[in-house]
């Protein structure tokens, strides 16, 4: 099993990541996400504040990829699986977040990591 350290963490939450995700043919997206929680040794949690493509590609491709870096370009790849959520404890959690104050979220998604590589 794959083990989101302190330090990954920390790097996780506190820069932007590059999320991407593929519909069912294979066509890319890509946006850039701010607010990420690191929420178990594998999981992460992503508020959809304003997601319209991403929340389809995930209907049809769960598949997902995750980079992260920081100002002196160390960082991290993360693969995985998304799972979309409009309700429940992960909802909540993320329209709870003070970063979220004022934002719509929308949508909770949650990554379960099965890869995690380093960049450099």
């Amino acid at each position: 099993m794959i083990k989101i350290t302190p330090d990954i963490k920390k790097l996780i939450e506190g820069n932007p990541l590059a999320f991407a995700t593929t519909d069912s043919i294979g066509k890319p997206n890509v946006i850039p996400v701010a607010y990420v929680k690191v929420v178990s040794k594998n999981q992460i949690l992503i508020t959809d504040n304003y997601m319209k493509q991403t929340k389809e590609n995930l209907g049809k491709n769960n598949n997902v990829c995750l980079a992260v870096w920081d100002k002196n370009w160390k960082g991290y790849k993360l693969v995985g699986s998304a799972k979309y959520f409009t309700s429940g404890k992960w909802k909540k959690f993320v329209k709870e977040m003070p970063e979220n104050k004022g934002l719509p979220a929308k949508g909770a998604i949650l990554v379960t990591v099965s890869k995690l590589i380093k960049l450099r």
